[in-house]
């Protein structure tokens, strides 16, 4: 069986056993005992060669509040560009046999290249399956009591994960993340994120916004808050709850 066959074999088996369209990248231990599923199209190779699956919707489908180029962008060239030079960047190396979790669990221990373009690939595939073009509005359930339970109201933790976004400096994430079965909101710099031994609040993330730059330039210029109000228009709450549901279990 080839590689191609034997991936799509195992994510029908996933899908087959579970009843969802969702995937684990790893069914090792993280911080709160699983990493987040996150609904995809085709599965993200946990070990190299890292590759780059396709966006699960239409790069115009975010439209008016992602515009397509700079999906277009975003994703053929700066995400592309993180799983290139990941690839790069491991060869030789030990990190070429380890899985990206483990990459990710230990990054402060990397070298800078590897710890950048492994969060930089992790943290992308995570943005693109937290939206959708049917998404906004409010999440609904288990997650929407324990936002309302945490913040006081959906509106106040909104205000809370946006000034999270707008006030990181220069390029980084904003993250909702489950940390001992609780709702954090925290930042990470650069391509960081809460999985990393480095991040000051470690947990696992339910939620993550992309405050870099090349993420709204071209629309937003520098109106990064115009960003953030705008992203609520296309949170895919159905992801972001069964990422929470599959944690807190």
């Amino acid at each position: 069986m080839n590689r191609k066959n034997f991936l799509k074999t195992t994510l029908a088996s996933a899908f087959a056993l579970s009843g969802l369209n969702s995937f684990s990248f790893s069914l090792r231990r993280s911080y709160n005992d699983k990493l987040p599923k996150l609904t995809l199209d085709e599965v993200v190779l946990e070990s190299a060669p890292f590759s780059l699956a396709a966006l699960p919707y239409a790069p115009e489908s975010l439209e008016p509040s992602i515009d397509k180029l700079t999906m277009e962008i975003h994703h053929g060239r700066h995400h592309k560009a993180y799983v290139d030079n990941l690839n790069k960047a491991i060869v030789g190396t030990p990190y070429e046999k380890l899985s990206l979790w483990d990459i990710l669990k230990e990054a402060g221990k990397a070298p800078a290249a590897i710890r950048n373009n492994a969060g930089g690939h992790w943290n992308h595939t995570f943005f693109w399956n937290v939206m959708s073009p049917k998404g906004g509005g409010i999440p609904k359930g288990e997650l929407l009591e324990e936002i309302n339970k945490t913040f006081g109201s959906f509106d106040k933790f909104k205000e809370e994960f946006a000034k999270a976004g707008t006030t990181r400096f220069g390029s980084g994430w904003a993250w909702l993340i489950v940390q001992d079965k609780k709702l954090v909101i925290s930042s990470t710099p650069n391509q960081d994120n809460p999985l990393m031994d480095v991040a000051e609040k470690k947990g696992s993330p339910i939620l993550g916004l992309d405050v870099w730059e090349h993420a709204y330039y071209l629309k937003y210029q520098n109106k990064r808050a115009d960003y953030i109000t705008a992203f609520w228009n296309v949170v895919n709450w159905d992801a972001v709850s069964k990422n929470f549901e599959n944690i807190i279990k």
